[in-house]
């Protein structure tokens, strides 16, 4: 009798976290599903400022949805290929298709690189692109 009191206990022990993980996971569910609404990647001519970082040999492209300057969603590609063309001007090979995209305060990752359709993981959240790191005179506030 001793030993089923304790596997009952056990068994209560076991099933509250377990309940309490479900409820967890649904909210995650649920925000996952509000964050799977990542918009498609904006026209080319949204585009507001484009930066290569040589460090991560990243083509990033930032956009502006508002069409207000106002940048709102940034995409990462990789870069494969550099190179200048007769006017010196850098010239820069890429993926189709972005790694990265940053919206809505979510860093998300495409690591098949086949654009947005779903398959998309979310990175990193509560994250903004921090544009200081490539313009380091608008950190004072300053234009550059």
């Amino acid at each position: 009798m001793l030993r089923l009191q304790m596997t009952l206990a056990a068994l209560i022990i076991l099933i509250l976290p377990q309940t309490n993980q479900a409820v967890a996971s649904t909210d995650v569910a649920l925000r996952d599903a509000r964050e799977a609404t990542l918009p498609h990647e904006p026209d080319y001519d949204a585009r507001v400022e484009e930066i290569y970082d040589q460090e991560a040999r990243m083509f990033i492209i930032l956009y502006s949805l508002g069409d207000n300057g106002q940048i709102d969603y940034i995409t990462g590609r990789l870069v494969l290929e550099q190179s200048h063309n007769l006017y010196g001007n850098p010239v820069y090979a890429t993926n189709e298709h972005p790694l990265f995209y940053w919206w809505n305060h979510v860093m998300w990752n495409d690591p098949e690189m086949d654009g947005v359709n779903g398959n998309e993981r979310v990175y990193q959240r509560h994250i903004d692109f921090d544009l200081t790191r490539y313009a380091p005179c608008r950190f004072n506030g300053h234009n550059c």
